[in-house]
């Protein structure tokens, strides 16, 4: 982890991303691999760097770093949507055994920062910084 340079921005952003499945089913390991793969292929197209996956039965942890023109909102939606089509397209068998009615994901998940420094560090930063 580290900062990211691309044309005209300098950026250390990482977001810790927690999302389900609908219901919370524990399914998630029956499509482990594909999901992870899935979840690779999602992040290299947009040029999300994945630092971290850890797929659990009943739930996923994602850490990754993003360009800030990609809002956590952005990142998820994007994510979620397009992982979600290509477990149906590659596990309907499975899939609508547990998902009635379709769908894949929850709605809800978890968006947690990360960075280098603390936010208390920053704020000392500022507050010691004499401004011209």
């Amino acid at each position: 982890m580290g900062e990211t340079r691309s044309n005209h921005t300098v950026y250390n952003i990482n977001y810790h991303f927690v999302w389900c499945p609908k219901y919370r089913h524990s399914v998630l390991d029956e499509i482990e691999q594909s999901l992870e793969a899935s979840f690779r292929d999602v992040c290299g197209e947009y040029n999300y760097e994945i630092l971290s996956l850890h797929i659990s039965p009943d739930h996923v942890h994602l850490f990754i770093s993003a360009h800030p023109k990609h809002s956590p909102s952005e990142i998820a939606r994007k994510i979620k949507s397009i992982t979600a089509r290509e477990m149906w397209q590659q596990h309907e068998h499975l899939l609508e055994n547990y998902f009635w009615g379709g769908g894949f994901w929850e709605e809800s998940y978890y968006i947690g920062t990360a960075g280098e420094v603390s936010s208390q560090t920053i704020e000392q930063y500022i507050e010691r910084t004499e401004h011209v």
